[in-house]
């Protein structure tokens, strides 16, 4: 035992020796011998690398002792940096700069301008595994390891009950701002028509029932008698242009962005685009404000779409508080994936279609791991607003219908119509309304003017609706009313049938409509046009607007119509073979209100284009499970129309009008042509702008970035041989500039520039240089994505597609031709469909 003990001690002295030889070997070692190039040796050494016959070193000796040291462990347990690997570190700081641009912050990338998602996801996994090495290092580290695993979760919860404590509040205010157009309750004035009328212990149970106990008209306020209609309808039109006017002046001067939908801007952003200041906090304050003044004014919009946008700015602020989102743009967009789900769940109250839309209309980047985020998201907005209960009536979703009988064979051929007419509304209020805001966009789309048409709508918008009782009150209530099956307590022109039975069973089974049935069709058919040509003119003004109420409301009014007429053919033919076949004399053979709800899905998949997720966010929204197969039916007849008459839905169509750098996952390009056709230089054009890496200096970057624009640059090993070695982009560039600039050291514009990895030890020539060099570490990429100048295009957009690429460059046998950008790849689009390749205006 003392002979093992004694043989340990004298190869721990040994050890030591030979560490204490080597620091001595590089501390009497002269600077000027120490490589700055991030680690590499001397000439001499790489000789000796290189299979030199000078053998090894006594300094490589010395370096290799203490590669190989213990290192020192502090109290804390973490192991510091080799003694090594500090020392050159120290040594290339009073040369030069060693610069990490792997470690970009937050505003890597700039406004208006595409991510790089292979960047991001590469700078996460590198994060991933620091995180899974320190975890078995100290406490420290193995609770930072369980903190990044429950910061996802946990910021999909804070989302989650944030949109819908937004939405709450949303929903409750606009319907107060509506009712307020009409009437007060003076009893309770924060009360709208329907808890005034149960605070009287009455009953509002259709959209006609404009007065109870405590409810008052404005003429009744004021004590008019005489003229009190008039009166009334100058109150509505006053109050409707007064919150439309807030709402325009609120978004024209304080938060631009707050305007419109803003799924389109979503989607851009949620494919990799930077739109800094879209999701900001002072535009989640306007936009929430904005929709109430919107809504409550009447216009002929909805509050569903800007929830999606008011969700994805809750996402983003909470970003900010966990770091490893709020730096890194690709786990961002995780984020906003999960709140997009949760805004449409807290819109409709369809968690599960909340996440199948994010899936299927605004995502870009969808993995497993953030559907179970979007799915606990949607889940937690949804019980936040169902503790809420905004509607009053106990059920998360607004539109709750409950048939009691089933749909019948037949039915398939109106059902099949409604998907016809969704289609073709759609095609043509696409193409309408994208008439307009080009019109808009040339006109008036700067402050005032664009104040002064917010006004102009809301006026011409008031004096439509006022008269008409299905345009007057919410559109939300309209729908619910449209969707509903008539029972003994309505009372409206809807309800309004020959009763001859007193049997409750047999009413409302198949009777004959009266002349107030007749007067409601009029009136609903009225109310679906002026409600279709105000839409097209409302949508895309200064105001928050969505676009599902409007286009569900114009479904859903000739849905109702429709099924009118059904009811009354089976009426009036119930003796008919054809109708004994299918129907009971003792039961409803058509359901109006089912028609309604099949219109209303048809029009607005017609408008979007949505499918699978509109078809879940109709049952869900209305309690309908049972109708699930007329629902599809109806929304794929509309989608196969609106595809013949036009390609594009309402969203996808304003993101081009835009201009906006979308390449969609769903499209298919189907071109015979090669990646040599669409890279640039073309023809006429000036040559590629490259970095030379045999003679690069700093005055050559700053030349470079001077006389040019462009957000990278390929570098070659000469300009002779023009073989491909890496790709630098702008934003690091100008970060080490601007370090070497504010540096004490003595670089001057003639300092050679070098960019290698530490790893690599690559012998360079320092002679040519006159001043200090410098090299950039890790600033290059080495391993840029290249194709060969014969792919086919087809091949390459499905990289821009699947992997999120900014740029491939193109070369022959080595040697760089080209560049392929995701710009030139959506103008080869546009050109080879007719299209104007110069709407593509950003990168």
């Amino acid at each position: 035992m003392k002979r093992i003990r004694g043989l340990f001690c004298k190869e721990k002295r040994n050890h030591y020796l030979l560490v204490e030889e080597a620091t001595r070997a590089l501390s009497s070692t002269d600077d000027s011998d120490v490589d700055m190039l991030s680690g590499g040796g001397s000439p001499s050494e790489n000789e000796e690398e290189n299979g030199g016959a000078g053998g090894m070193s006594h300094r490589r000796m010395a370096k290799n002792a203490l590669a190989v040291s213990h290192p020192v462990v502090h109290f804390d347990g973490s192991i510091p940096e080799p003694i090594e690997r500090r020392m050159s570190r120290q040594s290339q700081r009073s040369y030069g700069l060693d610069f990490n641009s792997k470690d970009g912050g937050k505003k890597y990338y700039d406004d208006f301008h595409t991510i790089d998602w292979v960047r991001d996801r590469t700078r996460d996994r590198l994060r991933h595994k620091r995180l899974e090495k320190d975890k078995f290092l100290s406490w420290r580290g193995w609770s930072k390891k369980f903190w990044d695993a429950g910061s996802g979760w946990l910021i999909v919860f804070l989302v989650g009950v944030s949109s819908g404590l937004v939405a709450g509040v949303v929903d409750v205010a606009a319907e107060w701002m509506s009712d307020l157009k009409e009437g007060w309750c003076p009893a309770a004035g924060y009360y709208n028509r329907e808890a005034c009328c149960w605070l009287s212990n009455d009953t509002l149970v259709d959209v006609e029932s404009q007065h109870c106990g405590l409810w008052r008209v404005w003429s009744q306020v004021a004590g008019i008698s005489a003229s009190s209609y008039v009166f009334d309808f100058f109150i509505y039109v006053l109050l409707a242009v007064v919150f439309a006017g807030l709402a325009g002046l609120f978004v024209s001067t304080l938060a631009p962005y707050a305007a419109g939908s803003g799924i389109p801007e979503v989607k851009t952003i949620l494919s990799g685009f930077i739109i800094r200041g879209y999701l900001g906090a002072w535009t989640l304050l306007v936009k929430s404000v904005g929709m109430v003044l919107a809504v409550g004014a009447g216009l002929s919009l909805g509050k569903e779409g800007p929830l999606v946008h008011v969700a994805c700015c809750c996402g983003n602020l909470f970003t900010r508080i966990f770091p490893k989102y709020y730096t890194n743009e690709a786990k961002k967009r995780e984020v906003l994936s999960a709140a997009a789900a949760a805004g449409v769940s807290v819109a409709f109250g369809a968690p599960v279609g909340g996440v199948l839309f994010s899936l299927e209309e605004v995502s870009y980047y969808f993995p497993h791991k953030v559907m179970w985020r979007a799915f606990f998201a949607a889940l937690t907005a949804a019980f936040t607003l169902q503790l809420m209960n905004p509607y009053f009536s106990g059920h998360l979703v607004l539109f709750y219908a409950n048939y009691d009988h089933q749909w019948h064979l037949f039915e398939f051929v109106p059902f099949m119509l409604l998907g016809v007419f969704g289609g073709l509304y759609g095609a043509l209020f696409i193409k309408l309304n994208i008439h307009w805001t080009k019109l808009r966009r040339k006109k008036f789309s700067r402050f005032p003017l664009a104040l002064i048409e917010v006004l102009v709508v809301a006026l011409l918008t008031g004096l439509i609706s006022f008269p008409n009782i299905y345009t007057r009150i919410n559109a939300s209530e309209v729908i619910r009313t449209l969707f509903s099956q008539c029972g003994p307590e309505d009372n409206n022109k809807l309800c309004d049938y020959n009763l001859t039975s007193v049997d409750p069973s047999e009413l409302y089974h198949d009777t004959k409509a009266n002349s107030g049935v007749t007067s409601a069709v009029w009136l609903l058919l009225a109310a679906m046009v002026a409600k279709a040509i105000l839409t097209v003119f409302t949508f895309g003004m200064k105001v928050p607007a969505g676009l599902f109420i409007p286009s569900m409301f114009v479904g859903a009014c000739m849905g109702r119509v429709v099924g009118i007429g059904m009811e009354q053919l089976a009426y009036t033919a119930r003796e008919s073979a054809f109708f004994e076949l299918f129907c009971s004399p003792k039961e409803t053979c058509v359901t109006p209100g089912l028609y309604a709800m099949i219109g209303a899905a048809a029009t607005l998949g017609g408008v979007t284009r949505m499918t699978v997720s509109l078809v879940v966010i109709m049952f869900e929204l209305t309690g309908g499970l049972t109708y699930i197969v007329p629902i599809m039916v109806a929304v794929m007849i509309s989608k196969w129309v609106g595809d013949a008459l036009g390609k594009d839905g309402i969203y996808d169509a304003h993101i081009h009008l835009c201009g906006y750098p979308f390449l969609d996952s769903k499209a298919e390009f189907t071109h015979n042509s090669l990646a040599c056709d669409v890279m640039r230089p073309r023809k006429n054009d000036p040559p590629l702008s490259t970095v030379d890496l045999s003679c690069c200096t700093i005055g050559n970057l700053e030349h470079i970035l001077s006389e040019t624009d462009y957000r990278g640059f390929p570098c070659v090993l000469s300009r002779e041989s023009q073989l491909l070695a890496g790709f630098l982009t702008r934003r690091d560039i100008e970060t080490v500039l601007d370090q070497v600039r504010r540096s004490n050291e003595p670089i001057s514009e003639d300092s050679r520039v070098f960019f290698i990895d530490s790893a690599r030890r690559v012998e360079q020539q320092l002679s040519d240089s006159t001043g200090a060099s410098v090299n950039f570490r890790g600033l290059m990429d080495p391993s840029p994505f290249q194709i060969a100048d014969e792919t086919p295009m087809e091949t390459v957009v499905e990289m821009f597609r699947k992997m999120g690429l900014r740029q491939v460059l193109i070369s022959h046998q080595g040697r760089l031709l080209g560049i392929i950008t995701k710009k030139d790849i959506l103008r080869h689009i546009a050109e080879v469909e007719h299209q104007d390749p110069r709407q593509i205006r950003f990168h």
